[in-house]
């Protein structure tokens, strides 16, 4: 690959992606196929949620490379079977070397999942809740050091998911599972996905 103006990297074929996949064929795959494209199905956006709590001080292509894994030993993220958890499964996790073996991240996301029961126990809708903070302005990006970490969206969707429970999900968080979910468009400008993604 090429590197070209703002941060675009290009393949042989021609089509430029943004560069923070690099050439690793999974996050280019991850790329291309699923972030930034909105997901709006509670039990989706319940995995996502843990996933990029398990993120938290990593980089996300340590756990993309994990993420079969995590479904393994999480119940497939199925909020019912994963709140009934026990410390005896906690303990279990810990020793399982193919996941993040990080106490409070697996304890934070069984917690998640009872959080999530009892909204769906009254027919609350995560989707609902989560995208209510959808940026409501389109900003574009042409390099990646304009894309901020933080945003007032982000920040105020992190304290709304504080004040009903769930764990591992500041801010910083909250901006990238934005980020992944479609909730905005960082595909930088050029990247052949960003006017795919504006469509949407």
């Amino acid at each position: 690959m090429n590197a070209l103006p703002a941060d675009l990297l290009t393949d042989e074929q021609g089509n430029a992606r943004c560069g923070w996949c690099g050439t690793d064929a999974d996050y280019i795959r991850y790329h291309d196929e699923e972030w930034g494209v909105p997901v709006r199905d509670d039990l989706r956006l319940f995995e996502k949620i843990c996933l990029e709590g398990f993120q938290c001080g990593l980089s996300w292509i340590t756990i993309l490379k994990r993420r079969e894994a995590f479904r393994e030993c999480f119940a497939g993220f199925d909020p019912h079977r994963l709140a009934e958890f026990a410390s005896s499964d906690v303990e279990r996790l810990m020793i399982d070397s193919r996941i993040i073996r990080n106490r409070a991240k697996i304890e934070a996301t069984i917690q998640n999942a009872r959080t999530m029961t009892a909204m769906l126990d009254r027919n609350e809708s995560l989707a609902e809740l989560l995208w209510q903070f959808a940026s409501k302005k389109r900003r574009v990006y042409r390099r990646l050091d304009q894309i901020p970490a933080i945003t007032e969206e982000s920040t105020k969707m992190s304290g709304v998911l504080k004040k009903a429970g769930w764990k591992f999900v500041g801010p910083t968080t909250c901006y990238a599972l934005m980020q992944a979910t479609g909730m905005v468009n960082d595909h930088l400008v050029g990247c052949h996905r960003h006017p795919l993604i504006q469509s949407m």
